[in-house]
């Protein structure tokens, strides 16, 4: 069988009735491929339905200027860390500085104090260079010792005799020399028995040892 829509074998259209074979509707514009036009195109203006009204139009929303962040260069940070180099070395320099005069300060004051003791104990030591009793007494957390005679020895244990420190050496003193030694420098004054007191290790003054 022959498939040509020409030859006499086509088959029947099944819809006859095509759009453009149907009459117009009555009153109503022709239909498209009927002649008359395109209905909306020789439509009138006038009667074209009006386009619906349009709204406001939103506001634009601003856009705020982005805050710029601080950048940190290279140059900047190197500017820092001298700084704070510059910081730490005027500060070390002025604790030394604040040491040293300090220090200087005590050594002026001990040179002083040295003076005084030496004006003070000038003539007044009562050393005996024939002194055999030693006299032992603790000073500077070690067991030192002074040499005596028998007459003063037990004026040293009653209270009477003191001893004092100047200038590496131990002399022999009145009290009272002793206690103006003491006021000068508060170190000077090493033994001033008292004969009141009592002895908490049970150990006399008086004890030779």
């Amino acid at each position: 069988m022959s498939f040509n829509r020409r030859g006499p074998d086509r088959r029947p259209d099944r819809r006859p009735d095509r759009p453009y074979d149907r009459p117009p509707r009555p009153g109503g514009p022709p239909r498209s491929g009927q002649g008359g036009g395109d209905y909306q195109r020789d439509r009138p203006r006038g009667d074209r339905p009006p386009y619906p009204p349009r709204g406001p139009r939103p506001p634009q929303q601003q856009r705020q200027p982005q805050k710029q962040q601080p950048q940190k260069t290279a140059a900047r940070g190197e500017i820092d860390l001298a700084k704070a180099y510059a910081l730490r070395n005027k500060t070390e320099r002025e604790e030394k500085e604040r040491d040293q005069r300090e220090a200087e300060q005590r050594a002026k004051e001990r040179k002083e104090r040295r003076q005084k003791l030496a004006v003070l104990l000038d003539g007044k030591s009562l050393n005996d260079a024939a002194a055999d009793i030693p006299r032992h007494f603790p000073h500077a957390n070690k067991i030192r010792r002074i040499y005596v005679t028998a007459e003063q020895l037990p004026r040293l244990n009653g209270g009477e005799l003191a001893v004092v420190q100047v200038a590496g050496r131990y002399l022999l003193v009145t009290r009272e020399t002793g206690e103006t030694a003491q006021s000068i420098d508060p170190e000077a004054l090493v033994l001033a028995c008292d004969p009141q007191a009592v002895d908490e290790d049970g150990v006399p003054a008086d004890l030779v040892w």
